[in-house]
């Protein structure tokens, strides 16, 4: 590994004249620190960005917890994040909390042993009024910006969302406008605010359309594919007379139609389905699916910059970006015949 002391050698000049070069320092001729930059890269020299982290108190580093790279909406966030970061001068740590809260805890206090200079975080939402490692963030004054709707434990941070509330509400008059009356809801995980923004923007448009919500036509459906599988045959099983559905999520939607279709039932002929969150699968399933269009880039740029903010010594205000409805081939006009879905 080429050295400070190595390049001082080579050049016949002093150690410190050759690090003053390198940090591009004013009290040294332009001639003299272009001969010595050109000599440092010719070595293959590389700072130590650590050594210079022991410095100025700087790693430049930002950790980054969410809930697994295979999750399809925070790949991108991951991407415009990176992007950004990388932009700043910033490299990304990654880890996955997979769900858990213990995880997350462990990946985030690695990440404050490794005195990082921001942390953006997916939190694992609980119920808790207060939670001990977003309680040491505070403490110990990293800046921390959540990628998602804040719940009471972490409620003291700036974060970045989409308004799932009035785009959830979006899909539901989209369905309304098509004659539908009968829409059932697969819901998410109670304890998500997303997931609550989403079921009360469905029923806040039922209730402005004149419709009585059932809660015969509420199921529980978790956020997975396989989650969604189970709702609709329980929807099957049932038979609340629905004319159309509406997911929580796209990976819902599109395990619920999947199912759907495998029992004979046609979309959006016999049953209309709409998701939210337009994954890239749902633009390529069998039947190309209505969605959410969330800006998946805009709320990692967006992330970036209020942490940029906080680093900066601000105060930066949360930021709600709104998401637009994406019409496609799974939602259809209500069927002649609807009283009893056929299977």
């Amino acid at each position: 590994m080429v050295r400070l002391k190595d390049i001082a050698e080579v050049a016949g000049v002093s150690v410190m004249t050759v690090s003053k070069a390198l940090r591009d320092k004013p009290d040294l001729s332009a001639g003299t620190k272009s001969r010595i930059q050109a000599l440092a890269r010719q070595m293959g020299y590389v700072p130590d960005a650590s050594a210079s982290g022991l410095r100025n108190r700087k790693t430049r580093l930002l950790g980054l917890v969410i809930p697994a790279p295979t999750d399809p909406v925070y790949s991108r966030v991951l991407l415009a994040l990176e992007s950004q970061a990388h932009e700043r001068g910033f490299d990304l740590l990654l880890a996955h909390s997979l769900g858990q809260a213990e995880r997350e805890d462990q990946v985030v206090r690695r990440f404050m042993s490794r005195r990082v200079d921001g942390v953006f975080i997916a939190p694992v939402y609980r119920l808790a009024d207060s939670v001990p490692i977003y309680e040491d963030l505070i403490k110990q004054g990293i800046p921390t910006v959540l990628l998602g709707h804040r719940a009471p434990f972490c409620r003291q941070f700036v974060n970045v969302e989409t308004d799932d509330l009035a785009a959830s509400g979006a899909v539901t008059r989209h369905l309304i406008s098509l004659g539908h009356r009968q829409i059932a809801f697969l819901a998410g995980p109670s304890h998500s605010p997303w997931a609550q923004e989403r079921i009360e923007g469905y029923r806040r448009s039922l209730r402005e359309a004149g419709i009585p919500a059932d809660d015969r036509l509420i199921f529980h459906a978790g956020s997975t594919v396989e989650e969604g599988a189970a709702a609709a045959l329980q929807f099957i099983q049932e038979n609340p007379g629905a004319t159309a559905i509406q997911a929580v999520n796209d990976l819902v939607a599109i395990g619920a139609a999947d199912a759907l279709l495998n029992q004979g039932v046609r979309i959006p002929q016999d049953l209309s389905m709409a998701g939210f969150g337009n994954v890239l699968v749902s633009e390529f399933f069998r039947v190309p699916l209505t969605t959410v269009r969330q800006p998946k880039l805009r709320l990692g740029s967006v992330a970036m910059e209020l942490m940029q903010k906080l680093l900066d010594g601000d105060r930066p205000e949360p930021v709600r970006i709104p998401a637009e409805l994406t019409v496609r081939a799974s939602t259809g006009p209500i069927p002649a015949s609807s009283a009893t879905l056929r299977v």
